[in-house]
């Protein structure tokens, strides 16, 4: 049984993201999707809504479990009994950065391999960034994340 772990900050997950969970489920026994506390990036959601929106954007796909972590990602893919990490690429300037990980994570866990996949074409220029500014802005981002993000990120923004 192969379990592939999809780590990132979700903040929050995008259509892009899901495309890219839905292609792994296809590919792998088990996904992963391991959402990290990461507080030098300051997400905008708290890990535990970027958990629960996770989990409402692919309830529909039986073989992904999401949870969050804090640890080194060698460390939690380990604890998981993973054996590969999924990135996604977007564009070519994704690709030094991913690049450099993949290098890092390999001397960490050289017995676990780094897998990339690239988002369906419609959805390559969607990242959580833009969804956060655009949401910001009171932006309709209904086409690019699931209703329940749409509907979140419009409450934060409501309140501030």
């Amino acid at each position: 049984m192969t379990t592939v772990i999809y780590p990132g900050t979700f903040d929050p997950i995008t259509n892009g993201h899901t495309d890219l969970i839905e292609r792994a489920g296809k590919l792998f026994n088990k996904v992963v999707v391991a959402i990290a506390y990461s507080p030098k990036k300051q997400p905008l959601l708290s890990l535990e809504e970027r958990v629960e929106l996770v989990k409402l954007a692919t309830g529909h796909l039986p073989n992904v479990t999401v949870t969050g972590f804090s640890n080194l990602l060698a460390e939690f893919v380990k604890q998981q009994n993973a054996t590969v990490i999924l990135r996604g690429l977007r564009a070519v300037s994704d690709f030094e950065y991913e690049f450099q990980l993949a290098d890092m994570n390999r001397r960490l866990a050289p017995e676990v391999e780094s897998v990339f996949l690239t988002p369906a074409n419609h959805l390559s220029y969607i990242s959580s960034t833009l969804i956060r500014e655009i949401a910001s802005l009171n932006g309709d981002i209904t086409e690019f994340v699931d209703p329940a993000v749409a509907a979140a990120l419009r409450k934060k923004f409501d309140q501030a």
